[in-house]
């Protein structure tokens, strides 16, 4: 129930908010394309994307409201799904020899992946 509460609290700000927080972009993302009828129906009429279980589509969806929305750079998505598998080939290579099980990797939480990430990102990207 984590995403009605954000959704929600964006858009409060987009819709009470002050100066840049009303021109708050919103994107929803989810794993089909009615599956926020279970615990958001009053969103019904918003433009709901849809990744299928998918992350390249996720991807591919995120990338193009990016750089619509946020002026992001124009990389192409396989640029971006390449760098990512080269960053969880990296990722995952370390934490084995550090001593983590497969299992182990897959139910760390995601802030330690993004602490990973940052570090990946400083030293270069490397293979």
């Amino acid at each position: 129930m984590n995403m009605p509460f954000e959704l929600g609290m964006d858009h409060g700000s987009r819709r009470y908010g002050e100066g840049a927080l009303q021109k708050k972009s919103i994107l929803i993302l989810g794993e089909s394309r009615y599956d926020y009828q279970k615990a958001l129906s009053d969103i019904a009429g918003w433009d709901i994307e849809s990744h299928d279980r998918d992350h390249e589509v996720a991807v591919k969806k995120v990338r193009a409201w990016l750089i619509r929305q946020a002026e992001a750079p124009k990389r192409g998505a396989a640029l971006i799904l390449g760098k990512y598998a080269t960053f969880q080939q990296w990722y995952w290579k370390r934490e084995i020899a550090a001593g983590a099980a497969e299992d182990d990797i897959r139910q760390y939480p995601t802030v330690d992946v993004i602490d990973a990430m940052q570090e990946w990102m400083e030293a270069e990207q490397p293979d």
